[in-house]
């Protein structure tokens, strides 16, 4: 059973159940016995004339309940560790889950990367059976996870980005236009501390909020960007190494 089966199927159970209707009910108004509905429900092989037929039965429309299905759905905040281990594992399907993020399209991708079009289908099954997207017909990609999902603190992500990626990322002059590169370091009490977090995590949400207005700009229009957030007790080593200690008070 494909994720957006899945969701439909769950759907229609809290449906049921909102209605305080039983599988016997169902099997009384689309003139089956119970074990069969018992079992369409558990494989999730609804024909669409049965599909119908059951919403009606719900008093809804199949519009309404897809559109039910796709509401109840929570993006994913976080990925467990075997979802981040997959990921960086395998850079093609690290490569595609960042570009479905990014809401390119399959055609986007086989025309950027060297992939051929089955080989983009299969990492996006892939990705659909780790439940990060759902593989729509004619080959659509809807997200499941939030776009500024968090990253395990000492996860696979963070461990890949900070050997990988943070030195790249650093390493530019940030001198071209549309780059800044902004450091400020201060004394701050714990309380200061959490302000600062909270105002943080609002640019993140920021950050994803415009990201998605974005989404719908062609993608000629769109450009990679990256933002760096970071806050930690810190000194440089310089500084470390001239402070006072009882080792070398005496010397």
């Amino acid at each position: 059973m494909t994720t957006e089966s899945a969701q439909l199927i769950e759907t229609l159970k809290r449906q049921l159940r909102a209605r305080r209707l039983t599988y016997r009910d169902v099997a009384q108004a689309l003139e089956l016995s119970e074990p069969s509905v018992k079992r369409l429900f558990a494989s999730g092989r609804f024909t669409l004339d049965r599909l119908e037929d059951l919403c009606r039965f719900l008093g809804l429309t199949l519009a309404e309940l897809v559109q039910d299905a796709a509401s109840a759905v929570q993006p994913l905040r976080t990925l467990d560790a075997a979802q981040e281990k997959r990921l960086v594992s395998d850079e093609r399907l690290m490569l595609v889950a960042v570009c479905a993020l990014n809401h390119w399209s399959i055609d986007d991708i086989v025309a950027a990367y060297r992939l051929t079009r089955a080989e983009c289908l299969k990492l996006l099954l892939a990705l659909d059976r780790m439940g990060l997207i759902a593989l729509l017909p004619g080959d659509r990609i809807r997200l499941l996870v939030a776009r500024d999902f968090d990253w395990l603190p000492r996860g696979p992500i963070r461990q890949y980005f900070m050997t990988h990626g943070m030195g790249e990322f650093l390493e530019g002059e940030f001198a071209h236009d549309g780059e800044t590169l902004e450091f400020a370091q201060g004394m701050l009490t714990e309380k200061a501390r959490a302000e600062l977090a909270v105002e943080l995590r609002r640019l993140k949400s920021r950050f994803a909020a415009l990201h998605a207005e974005s989404a719908s700009a062609p993608l000629t229009h769109r450009r990679g960007t990256g933002l760096l957030m970071g806050t930690r007790e810190w000194e440089p080593r310089m500084f470390e190494r001239l402070r006072r200690t009882a080792e070398n008070e005496g010397k």
